[in-house]
């Protein structure tokens, strides 16, 4: 069942006099949960219930909904402001322990150019819970914005991250259960800092990030150390940016199945008069020492008597060169 426009003001009633069922009623208008909160904030909106609030009394800090925007996407929003004014409201609600004071809803890019502007905030000022509010900025940014698939995943890992009830998140994302699930694989697989680094690629879809979450999950070493070296300043945008990455971490796999695959040669240990002592083996899993009887049959012997505390003196001697280093 398709889930209903939040934004959408309520239809008008029918002409035909005919009351709906009490049943009906209760299940399109909600007056419970986090729906009625956000059924309030539909009020407004449709009455267009909008005042002005200086900008230094609105706090930013909450869930993100989308990567990080960049100054010049602000600089943008700003001339069209200057030249057309706020066409569009933001929406804060109130801090209960800051008088006079309010923490943005949605409407964060707005509010960076009007603070840049020096001018007032056009928004709408509603008493939202938290879950509230998360349902007014998950439905309000999915219908203007488009967020791309990895933001969404990124903004249902923190609500989730955050403690958030699934049925809040599920219903601010207008996702289902096992879309939910595969959001926030893809989010806990791949570090923040390399999602970042690649920005919004709204060209990417969701099965090219599951993709990336599965290499990522691979025992190829340090992520953010493979992508270092790439030169992402130099693509054209946020998708080439992906495939550079996914591409250097494809390649670290198939260098980490060739090593793998390769013969490590045995080594073979000779005193200075020539005699096999002692022949080293190595695999990927283990380093295996192969001494003589025939050849030291004696050294053997000792050895095999004080192999635990010649070992452990050994180790000792290297870790305390380690930790002199």
């Amino acid at each position: 069942m398709a889930r209903r426009n939040l934004f959408q003001p309520p239809p008008p009633p029918s002409s035909d006099n005919s009351a709906a069922p009490a049943g009906e009623q209760k299940a399109r208008f909600p007056n419970t949960g986090a729906m009625s909160g956000v059924k309030s904030t539909l009020k407004d909106v449709a009455s267009n219930a909008v005042r002005e609030i200086s900008v230094d009394v609105i706090e930013e800090n909450g869930p993100k909904d989308r990567l990080s925007f960049t100054d010049a996407d602000v600089v943008t929003l700003a001339e069209s402001i200057r030249a057309h004014g706020q066409q569009v409201p933001i929406m804060v609600r109130p801090i209960a322990d800051k008088p006079g004071h309010y923490k943005i809803v949605y409407g964060r890019r707005r509010l960076r150019a009007l603070r840049s502007l020096g001018i007032p905030a056009k928004a709408l000022v509603r008493s939202l819970s938290d879950e509230e509010a998360i349902l007014a900025q998950g439905q309000e940014n999915t219908q203007r914005l488009d967020p791309s698939f990895i933001e969404k995943a990124l903004f249902a890992a923190e609500l989730s991250t955050s403690g958030y009830e699934q049925a809040i998140i599920l219903d601010a994302l207008a996702v289902d259960k096992p879309m939910l699930s595969r959001m926030t694989k893809v989010a806990r697989s791949i570090p923040k800092s390399i999602i970042e680094q690649i920005g919004s690629a709204h060209g990417i879809g969701r099965r090219r990030w599951e993709e990336l979450a599965d290499q990522s999950q691979n025992d190829i070493g340090d992520l953010e150390q493979i992508t270092a070296t790439l030169q992402l300043d130099a693509a054209k945008s946020s998708e080439d940016r992906f495939g550079m990455i996914s591409d250097a971490i494809t390649q670290a796999l198939k260098s980490k199945s060739a090593c793998k695959q390769a013969p490590y040669p045995p080594l073979s240990i000779k005193l200075s008069d020539g005699m096999a002592l002692a022949e080293v083996k190595e695999t990927a899993r283990a380093l295996t020492f192969k001494l003589s009887k025939s050849e030291a049959p004696e050294f053997a012997q000792w050895l095999r008597n004080n192999a635990e505390a010649e070992l452990t003196r050994l180790y000792e001697t290297w870790q305390s060169e380690q930790k002199s280093d």
